[in-house]
């Protein structure tokens, strides 16, 4: 029996808006060409400032970044995660950072809105206070795709279990975290946190991510990977750009769902 083919993509996103969107089209197919019907793109895919410079032109959701990646999906026949883009709400000086699920035809099946922003105060990284320029999402979104029932996250969300555990509670049977992971947590957080998301709600986890120097004072770690619902890395991107991909066995994940059912045994909601 075949299973589904699902593929992450890693980049090394900038300023450049009209390099990355071309990047990313070479990826997306790159894995269309080898198999795969579901493709996930990071966080920030289309443009990637250092700290304080600003967004070029945000975008609507039928903007033309969304446009051309729907051409795109729809020229492929799959379905295409934009990890995000800055979403412009009118009458809004700030931004959402917005998740955009695309199905085969084009069409938007799923817009997220990024609900846990990155404002940390670790030593040396002050200066990333997302909420700057960006104002939290307030709805969680599970959408109905070719992989089934996929719950949608972006980033910082990782670190936020109860996220992952609603979406689960909502039918998902994926996990995905577009990510611009920052290179000093990512190299003790980033795995770990992803292996514990897929081990907590028995499923698979889809994380796309940006890596490397993206300008200014920004890093980011990498290590875009797919983990399957028993914690264990099925498909990983080492360094550079490129894409991971993996099959995805959801007859294996409803065996290991009803031998530990976890899920179920939920007391504290």
């Amino acid at each position: 029996m075949s299973h589904p083919l699902a593929a992450v993509v890693q980049m090394t996103s900038t300023a450049d808006v009209e390099d990355n969107l071309g990047t990313a089209e070479a990826l997306v197919e790159r894995a269309a060409a080898s198999g795969a019907t579901f493709v996930g793109l990071p966080e920030n895919f289309g443009f990637l400032r250092s700290e304080g410079q600003p967004v070029p032109d945000p975008q609507p959701l039928d903007g033309p970044w969304v446009e051309r990646m729907a051409a795109l999906a729809r020229r492929l026949r799959l379905t295409l995660l934009l990890g995000s883009i800055p979403e412009h709400v009118e009458g809004d000086a700030l931004i959402r950072n917005t998740s955009v699920l695309l199905g085969p035809d084009g069409s938007t099946l799923a817009a997220y809105r990024k609900i846990h922003l990155f404002d940390i105060d670790l030593p040396g990284m002050e200066h990333l206070k997302e909420s700057k320029a960006v104002r939290p999402g307030e709805e969680i979104v599970v959408a109905e795709t070719t992989l089934g029932v996929v719950g949608l996250s972006v980033c910082y969300d990782l670190r936020f279990p109860e996220l992952y555990r609603e979406l689960a509670r909502r039918g998902a049977l994926t996990l995905c975290v577009p990510a611009a992971f920052t290179e000093r947590t990512g190299r003790d957080h980033w795995e770990l946190l992803l292996r514990a998301r897929a081990v907590e709600n028995l499923a698979w986890v889809l994380a796309p991510a940006q890596a490397g120097h993206h300008g200014g004072g920004r890093t980011s770690w990498g290590h875009a990977m797919i983990v399957d619902p028993w914690g264990q890395v099925a498909a990983e991107v080492e360094d550079g750009e490129g894409i991971a991909m993996a099959e995805l066995d959801f007859a294996r994940q409803e065996r290991l769902r009803q031998q530990l059912p976890a899920l179920s045994h939920t007391r504290l909601l």
